[in-house]
């Protein structure tokens, strides 16, 4: 199980992105095994890793389609193979300390 943060943004297509932030998370909408959470500069994704990398390689690929030119993709991974690993665990882990 892992939890990833993604940002898949094209680059020289002006300052507003969002017709291409729509085009990557319909095809992470559209991954039934994965859980996702839009965020204002990252989507995370919770899944099998492969799955969630496939994911994003078709997500770049319709920012591409969707007319972007050049496309600068990060990616930020949390596996863990010693317990289960969720997005929700990560945040209550620190909102309990708080």
């Amino acid at each position: 199980m892992a939890v990833v943060a993604v940002s898949i943004v094209p680059l020289g297509s002006g300052t507003s992105v969002s017709k291409f932030v729509v085009e990557a998370e319909k095809v992470f909408a559209s991954k039934k095994n994965l859980k996702r959470q839009l965020g204002p500069m990252f989507t995370t994704l919770e899944g099998d890793l492969s799955e969630i990398m496939e994911a994003i390689k078709e997500a770049q690929e319709a920012v591409f389609s969707a007319g972007a030119l050049r496309v600068s993709t990060t990616i930020k991974i949390d596996e863990r193979r010693d317990k289960t690993l969720s997005m929700e665990g990560k945040i209550q882990a620190i909102e309990q300390q708080i």
